[in-house]
């Protein structure tokens, strides 16, 4: 099991927009292609609280490029995606990392 830590880093005062996307329609999309989240944070006290930070598992890499493929040539979600954005792009920048439990994690 691999996790992937995905963090959005929102222009200012759009962090409520992502939210209400993953809220309304994002989860939903990710449902229909088995896309599994071990959860969602923002910064309560930090450098930034402009960013939401989320967790993915994944099997291996060979599940996550055929499902997240999957996902990103969805017609629905490119559609949904532009109608959110009409206004100007959400997110300035997503950095993502592929992390793998050592041998002590509690999270396998």
């Amino acid at each position: 099991m691999i996790h992937e830590l995905r963090i959005y880093h929102c222009l200012p005062g759009k962090l409520p927009e992502l939210n209400r996307r993953f809220e309304t329609i994002t989860l939903k999309i990710w449902e229909r292609h088995g896309i599994r989240q071990a959860g969602f944070w923002t910064v309560l006290v930090g450098d930034s609280n402009v960013d939401l930070y989320y967790l993915l598992e994944w099997q291996d890499m060979a599940e996550r490029e055929r499902v997240w493929g999957g996902f990103m040539a969805d017609p629905e979600w490119i559609e949904k995606r532009a109608e959110t954005e009409k206004n100007g792009p959400i997110v300035a920048k997503i950095t993502n990392y592929f992390l793998q439990p050592t041998s002590y994690s509690k999270v396998k």
